[in-house]
């Protein structure tokens, strides 16, 4: 229903889609907003090179820093030698990856360390620069919240990485590779590098289970994000199971009372409080006791 009918009825009337959408009797309400940012955990992409640090738009201003250094200016190294992407900086051997893949017979593939740059990812000409004592390697396998300490002085590094810390992904190392990131972190980390943007309000965000893997302590800060993008005028739509998440929300809807043919009818809605004394939701009823609590 969100994905199918509501998001698609939007990029069509908002952004011209030609993608048919879902039958519906209509939508009101268009006329509050602008665009529409699905949030999905979709993996961030296919290529191992693609971490966190890169797809939040953090890692730019980390090399920056590094070339901006007297020990980068003295050996003429750019802000394109502290990428492990392109050549220049990198270790060609194993092209920035810090692993070679191996060919076995009748097997798939195995990856083994670099022997060139022991899994480090690039030049020892690169590795010489240090920031604060840690090199551009030893950066990468910085957590979030090892990293928020290195560059406290750095803003336009400490607003990146505020965020990500703030959507719960503060162990995250910076340069794990986004393939191996779970379908919960792929969303947070999408959810960062949007509110790193800056926007005028008046965005409907739609997200699918953002709590996903979170601890208690961790769904307490993604619903303080949350809140944010409410406050400077955007509109949320989640679906959502956890009830940490749902008692919070401006509105409920309750659809049910069953899954599959069994389900699909409007059971409830309403605020938290209204729909917890439906007798006939279950997500009421579950509510109620976490609402007197």
């Amino acid at each position: 229903m969100i994905f199918d009918i509501l998001e698609r009825n939007l990029r069509r009337e908002l952004n011209g889609a030609k993608e048919p959408p879902g039958q519906c009797d209509g939508i009101d309400g268009l006329e509050h907003l602008d665009r529409v940012i699905t949030i999905d955990q979709e993996q961030l992409g296919r290529m191992p090179r693609s971490n966190a640090a890169t797809y939040a738009d953090v890692f730019t201003p980390i090399r920056e820093v590094f070339a901006a250094l007297p020990e980068s200016r003295l050996r003429g190294l750019s802000a394109r030698h502290f990428s492990f992407n392109v050549p220049g900086g990198r270790c060609e051997r194993c092209e920035g990856a810090g692993v070679l893949s191996v060919k076995m017979h009748f097997l798939p593939e195995v990856e083994v360390r670099c022997p060139a740059c022991h899994g480090r990812r690039f030049q020892r000409e690169t590795l010489a620069v240090q920031y604060r004592g840690a090199d551009i390697s030893q950066v990468l396998q910085m957590t979030v919240a090892e990293a928020l300490v290195l560059f406290a002085e750095v803003p336009a590094i400490q607003t990146r990485l505020q965020v990500l810390d703030a959507v719960g992904l503060g162990y995250l190392p910076l340069g794990q590779p986004a393939t191996t990131l779970s379908g919960g972190e792929a969303q947070r980390v999408k959810l960062a590098k949007e509110l790193g943007r800056r926007g005028g309000g008046r965005t409907l965000y739609l997200l699918d289970e953002p709590t996903t893997g979170l601890h208690v302590a961790d769904t307490a800060r993604l619903l303080d994000v949350l809140q944010r993008l409410v406050s400077a005028g955007n509109s949320v739509v989640v679906v959502e199971h956890n009830l940490e998440l749902i008692k919070t929300a401006d509105w409920v809807i309750d659809l049910g009372p069953e899954g599959g043919m069994a389900g699909g009818r409007l059971v409830a809605q309403g605020t938290p409080e209204t729909v917890a004394d439906v007798a006939g939701s279950y997500t009421g009823g579950y509510l109620k006791a976490l609402i007197a609590g």
